[in-house]
């Protein structure tokens, strides 16, 4: 096992594959040379070559309509959105195009993309950089969505998610880049798409979560545990699907549930999770489902998004809440 950080991960990740299948091909905009505005793809094109990790002009619907095309023609691409940000300048490509390819060619083409971008708050980004879309490609038929937690998880799944032949988008926090390391074994693995993680077991409540808000929700079961409540919390690693699986075992355990994220409280993962429990298993609730979630307001600038974003704090009110309902 390697100590690596979430950045170097997903770079062994790469690697990997690009080792592994000749078909694979990494590109976007300052990937090659430059390795990327956050280094994700630091010395990959020195070791791969110009061919197989390029650099694209500054223009998303072109890095997509490329995708799209070199996916046609039996390559794997691995594009990256410099940020998620700016997924609406492809998002025709995405949700218009690769989305439907499988079902608008009668299953005889396949579009195996793994787009990867960055996205969150908290590390004081300029605007339209920070903004959590993910609810926006999530609602789309036909994409996986992916958002790792931690080092080990974003390699298995980042590998998981080029190998699989359909869409994938693979949102990576930029909070958690650096911020932590992890034990990241250094030969090739996989984790299952689709399938949640429980990091950490208890009895009282379940926290629903995935991404930095994982972070916050362990935080927040520390505290709560020096008050006698035993907190569960689900990593769903996969916003789409969702394991409901994995989440209703739980709430059969435990009996209450929050649900936790980033993103504004209209944006659709924690809503869909919220009704995916009610509709299943109310009988086994002893009260509301509640969420943690940003104001439904335009992400703010920097200086005041400390303010603006969840933390672990507003997590251990919402579980008082349904501990004392």
């Amino acid at each position: 096992m390697a100590q690596m950080t979430m950045i170097q991960a997903i770079t062994d990740a790469l690697r990997t594959e690009l080792k592994n299948d000749e078909n694979v091909l990494v590109f976007g905009e300052d990937v090659g040379q430059n390795g990327g505005v956050f280094r994700a793809t630091e010395g990959l094109q020195k070791e791969f070559g110009e061919d197989r990790v390029f650099d694209t002009p500054l223009a998303e619907s072109g890095i997509g309509g490329l995708a799209i095309g070199l996916a046609l023609e039996g390559y794997r691409p691995v594009p990256e959105i410099q940020f998620f940000g700016f997924v609406y300048e492809v998002i025709d490509s995405i949700s218009g195009q690769m989305a439907r390819m499988r079902y608008r060619s009668g299953g005889t083409k396949n579009a195996p993309i793994t787009v990867r971008s960055p996205f969150g708050g908290g590390v004081h980004t300029p605007e339209l950089h920070a903004d959590s879309l993910e609810g926006l490609v999530a609602q789309q038929p036909g994409l996986k969505v992916v958002i790792p937690s931690t080092p080990y998880d974003a390699k298995g799944l980042l590998i998981s998610s080029i190998r699989d032949n359909d869409p994938v988008i693979f949102l990576e926090h930029m909070k958690l880049y650096r911020s932590f390391r992890g034990e990241v074994p250094e030969g090739e693995y996989t984790i299952e798409l689709g399938k949640a993680d429980v990091k950490r077991e208890g009895k009282d409540v379940t926290i629903v979560t995935y991404g930095a808000m994982v972070h916050a929700s362990l935080k927040a079961a520390e505290e709560l545990e020096k008050n006698g409540v035993d907190v569960e919390v689900i990593d769903l690693r996969t916003v789409s699907p969702i394991d409901i699986d994995t989440i209703l075992e739980s709430v059969k355990k435990t009996n209450r549930v929050v649900v936790v994220q980033e993103a504004q409280r209209q944006a659709g993962i924690a809503a869909n999770v919220v009704s995916e429990i009610q509709e299943r298993a109310i009988l086994h609730l002893e009260a509301p489902v509640l969420r943690v979630t940003a104001p439904d307001t335009v992400y703010p600038f920097s200086e005041a998004e400390n303010v603006w974003l969840p933390n672990y704090n507003d997590i251990i009110e919402k579980v008082n809440t349904v501990m004392n309902f």
